[in-house]
């Protein structure tokens, strides 16, 4: 199977750049990074204009914090406007993963950084995805 060149995965976290992304880009994924929105400020993707990044992704880590009303509407979004296809993932405590069970439907959930055997598992995905 041919890796599409264009298949970035992309991870929303506060800070550094994913643990593993190398992994990532030797399994020939593009590694996008992105760290929310700053303090007080409202993510694009919560306005009209989108967000171009979000929309390049083939599939999404998502590991902002939960417990702020800016980063559990943003992963709503995703789900409104991400196509059904790209796997999103979720780090996420055991008691947010309770807390908003109904926000995490249907995502996967981690409650650790995701390792590279992980990560491999959600290249696959990615991949399985583009191919169909």
């Amino acid at each position: 199977m041919s890796i599409q060149p264009d298949s970035p995965i992309l991870f929303d976290l506060p800070e550094g750049i994913p643990p593993d992304a190398d992994f990532l880009e030797r399994l020939g994924h593009d590694v996008l990074v992105c760290h929310g929105p700053p303090a007080k400020t409202l993510c694009p993707i919560l306005k009209a204009e989108g967000c171009p990044v979000v929309e390049a992704a083939h599939g999404i880590v998502f590991q902002l914090d939960l417990d702020r009303p800016q980063h559990r509407a943003i992963l709503a979004r995703y789900k409104e406007v991400i196509r059904d296809d790209v796997p999103i993932w979720v780090v996420a405590r055991p008691e947010q993963a309770t807390a908003h069970s109904q926000l995490l439907a249907g995502l996967k959930i981690l409650s650790h950084s995701p390792v590279a055997g992980d990560l491999d598992g959600l290249a696959a995905e990615v991949e399985a995805a583009d191919s169909a």
